[in-house]
């Protein structure tokens, strides 16, 4: 359970990373684990991290650090097919649409996380998980609306739909066998 947070806690807290990679929580004037800070991106803590010699903000590359970290550590989460595609986006002409899709596409998992959370806990009514189809539906379409010029309509759009709704359905088969 989250902790109540005061306007104070809301703040950006500055983490400094030393030459000998020791990393020092400013806020609470101690020194901190790569394993600390993801405990803080858990708790929704926000911070960033700052090379202590030059002052360079050096937040992504500590990030993937520990993401780096937690896939060597135990069950990995990210699919070396999904690792190999976003290899192939390094410099391809739509790498700079990447980081807003991924986000777009995180926000929409994070939503229908809470939503099936709901769910378990009665709270979406009787199908709940048609209610997220069609809002993945809908997310899906305005971000390919946002990244694809006249993306509104075209054969090419139309078959995109149908292959995400022949994989939703395939996931729903997925799910109802499971129970």
């Amino acid at each position: 359970m989250a902790k109540s947070r005061t306007a104070a806690d809301n703040d950006v807290v500055t983490i400094k990373k030393y030459a000998n990679r020791r990393l020092y929580d400013t806020e609470r004037s101690c020194y901190i684990t790569l394993e600390d800070l993801g405990a803080m991106v858990r708790d929704g803590r926000e911070f960033r991290v700052v090379d202590a010699k030059s002052g360079e903000d050096i937040t992504h590359n500590v990030l993937t650090q520990i993401i780096m970290d937690e896939e060597t550590r135990g069950e990995t989460l990210l699919p070396v097919n999904f690792l190999r595609h976003l290899i192939g986006m390094y410099g391809d002409k739509m790498q700079s649409m990447v980081p807003q899709y991924l986000e777009a596409s995180m926000a929409a998992f994070r939503k229908n996380q809470q939503d099936v959370r709901s769910a378990l806990e009665g709270a979406l009514g009787s199908n709940p998980l048609a209610e997220m189809t069609r809002r993945n539906m809908e997310i899906f379409q305005q971000a390919a609306g946002a990244f694809i010029p006249g993306a509104g309509g075209s054969k090419a759009k139309d078959a995109e739909i149908a292959a995400l709704k022949a994989e939703i359905a395939e996931l729903k088969s997925e799910l109802a066998k499971k129970k």
